[in-house]
């Protein structure tokens, strides 16, 4: 799972076929760029970060759409099954996945209308309510979850180092950003 990739449902559009254009349109612009404003390699470094995540995206969902979902539905529900009850209140699956409430309400009311998860009342808070995953859920993770793994989050280009790599360079981005506070060890859902 990868959470707080902020994916609201379907937000993004990827192109879904290659461009196979003669030139890296991202290293031309910080060409012209730096001839323009000066050197600023945050800005090609930025540019390519946000075209990674659209074509990641995109190829995740394209995974997860024989399942009907988009990355954003299989990660709450991934989360609920991370979850000791399989349900969790809507307030704390936004804190976790990192997303605005309006995406969690967005988020669970489609998975509810495709049966993967019911709303109850939350016993804990009166007026809160808990998203609960079904049985039909956690198979569709199950499913999922084994296509997403064999093509190895669209990812299987890189070794184990490499992946560590990135992960540890965008922690440090988010730890700066204020995401989390670190503490040892480091290894809670």
């Amino acid at each position: 799972m990868v959470p707080g990739h902020g994916a609201a449902e379907n937000t993004v559009v990827p192109v879904s076929k290659p461009l196979e254009l003669p030139f890296d349109p991202i290293d031309r612009a910080a060409q012209i760029w730096e001839r323009r404003f000066g050197p600023s390699p945050s800005m090609a470094a930025v540019t390519s970060i946000m075209r990674a995540q659209q074509i990641l995206l995109g190829e995740l969902d394209a995974l997860l759409r024989p399942y009907g979902l988009t990355f954003a539905r299989y990660e709450a529900l991934v989360l609920l099954t991370f979850s000791r009850r399989g349900a969790l209140p809507l307030g704390l699956i936004g804190e976790r996945l990192m997303v605005h409430p309006t995406s969690v309400t967005n988020t669970i009311s489609r998975l509810e209308r495709q049966q993967f998860v019911v709303r109850r009342p939350n016993p804990a808070d009166g007026r809160g309510r808990l998203a609960e995953i079904t049985e039909a859920g956690r198979a569709v993770v199950e499913r999922a979850t084994r296509d997403l793994m064999a093509a190895e989050f669209g990812l299987g280009g890189y070794e184990p180092g490499q992946l560590k790599e990135i992960f540890d360079l965008f922690r440090e981005l988010r730890l700066a950003a204020g995401d989390f506070i670190p503490t040892e060890p480091e290894h809670q859902a």
